[in-house]
Parts: C-alpha cells; sequence; structure tokens
C-alpha cells in the first residue's frame, strides 16, 4: 500500500473543521431557503405564536389546505417542526426556539426596509 493510499483516508484536525464548516454553511443555507418561502414564512410565523392544527393553519394563511400540508411536510422534513397526534388531529409546533427568532428577525428586517422601524431597532 502507497503512503497516498494510506493518508486518503485520513483527516488532519484543520480538514475535519473544514468539512464541518462546509456541512454547517449547507444545513444554514438549506433553512434559508425554507424561509424563501412566502407560505412556509407565514406558517413559520403562526407557529411562533404557539401550536396549531392544519385547519388553523390554512386559514392564517390563505392557501390551500393541500399546499399547507405539503409546506409543514417540507418543514416536517427538514426539522424545523414537529407534529403529535391530538385524536384524529396532527398538531404542529416549533422544533427550536432559534426558528421563531429566525423569522422574526426576518420580518424584523422587512419592517425596516419598508420602513415601519427606526433604523436602530
Amino acid at each position: 500500500m502507497s503512503a497516498r493510499m494510506h493518508l486518503s483516508g485520513a483527516q488532519g484536525p484543520q480538514q475535519r473543521d473544514e468539512g464541518r464548516q462546509a456541512e454547517r454553511y449547507a444545513v444554514a443555507a438549506e433553512v434559508l431557503g425554507l424561509l424563501a418561502d412566502r407560505t412556509r414564512l407565514t406558517l413559520l410565523e403562526h407557529l411562533a405564536e404557539g401550536e396549531a392544527d392544519v385547519t388553523t393553519l390554512t386559514e392564517a394563511c390563505g392557501v390551500a389546505r393541500p399546499a399547507v400540508s405539503q409546506h409543514l411536510a417540507r418543514l416536517r422534513l427538514a426539522g424545523l417542526v414537529t407534529t403529535r397526534k391530538e385524536g384524529r388531529r396532527v398538531i404542529y409546533a416549533l422544533r427550536h426556539g432559534h426558528i421563531k427568532r429566525l423569522v422574526n428577525e426576518a420580518l424584523r428586517s422587512a419592517d425596516h426596509q419598508l420602513g415601519g422601524l427606526p433604523p436602530h431597532d
């Protein structure tokens, strides 16, 4: 076995750190990509206020129920929301407070751009 073949599987600390950093950026980009949809952002904003079922979320965002269900499925698969059963109803909730803060900051940024908040906020 050549030295090159032997070392090809070995990673030094710097390579692991760079790999971890690349993975971190990829996950962050995926989360931000999910927030880049108006319906999903509306759903997450509503869930930041508390748990809700599909009917409540459909009314809150004014989108057809099948579309809401599809968006919720994407958010669940991405690990941004959780579900629990309450009888026949499925109740959705944000998985982390980080998502609530991220949604709130995105909306505050929009408010700033629209002139709804003073620049120092």
